[in-house]
Formats: structure tokens, C-alpha cells, sequence
């Protein structure tokens, strides 16, 4: 028997503000497109109408990725990782992800890490 949305979402680890990360993969090449944060009514809807919507932290209400732009995200699967506090959207994303026009919000700012070693054979 299939567990219920709402079974489902009691799973998630939230923070104290009620809200989980929410990380935006492109489903097919695997390419991170953006963060967002979502709380369990966010994270309901992302799960019951095909479309990723999120909690705005600064606005205080909830925002649906393309409503406004077209840019829209298609929900192709969804996964909790090991502790339960992030949440792993693959999308199908219908032009930029970042509000700054650009695919992905992480092409911008590469902070030069040290490459680690060589793995051993």
C-alpha cells in the first residue's frame, strides 16, 4: 500500500523555522540549477501538481518558479536524502533557473577551491 502525501511529507526533517532546503536538479543531465526552501504546505503542492513551488523567506509567501518569468519547472521526482532535512527536486526546467537570466544560480561565483589529490587506482 502507498504511503499518503501527508505521510509522506511527515517524514521531512524541517528546521526551526519550518522550512527545508530544497535542492533543483535538471532531471536528465543531472545539472544543479538552484537552492530553495519550502515548508510542508510548499512542499505539498511541489509533490500534488507537477510544478515546484517554494516558501519566500524574505516576501513570507509562497512563489511558483516561472509563474511570472515562464521559466517553469516540471517535477520529474522528488527524494528525501539520509538525515531527512534536504530534499532532492529533478525538474524539467522550461528556460533559466536564476532570476538572473542565467540556466543554473551556481555559474557565477567560483571560489577557486584546492583541488583535492588524486584518488589512489
Amino acid at each position: 500500500m502507498s504511503e499518503t502525501v501527508q505521510e509522506r511529507i511527515s517524514r521531512v526533517a524541517f528546521n526551526a523555522d519550518g522550512l527545508v532546503a530544497a535542492i533543483i536538479q535538471q532531471w536528465d543531465t543531472r545539472e544543479v540549477l538552484m537552492l530553495g526552501w519550502m515548508d510542508a504546505e510548499a512542499l505539498r503542492r511541489t509533490l500534488t501538481e507537477g510544478r515546484v513551488t517554494f516558501w519566500s523567506r524574505s516576501r513570507r509567501e509562497y512563489w511558483r518558479k516561472g509563474d511570472t518569468s515562464g521559466h517553469i519547472q516540471l517535477v520529474r521526482g522528488a527524494r528525501l536524502d539520509c538525515d531527512g532535512d534536504a530534499i532532492l527536486v529533478e525538474v524539467d526546467q522550461v528556460g533559466p533557473a536564476c532570476h538572473t537570466g542565467t540556466r543554473t544560480c551556481f555559474d557565477a561565483d567560483d571560489l577557486e577551491p584546492v583541488a583535492g589529490p588524486e584518488r589512489d587506482g
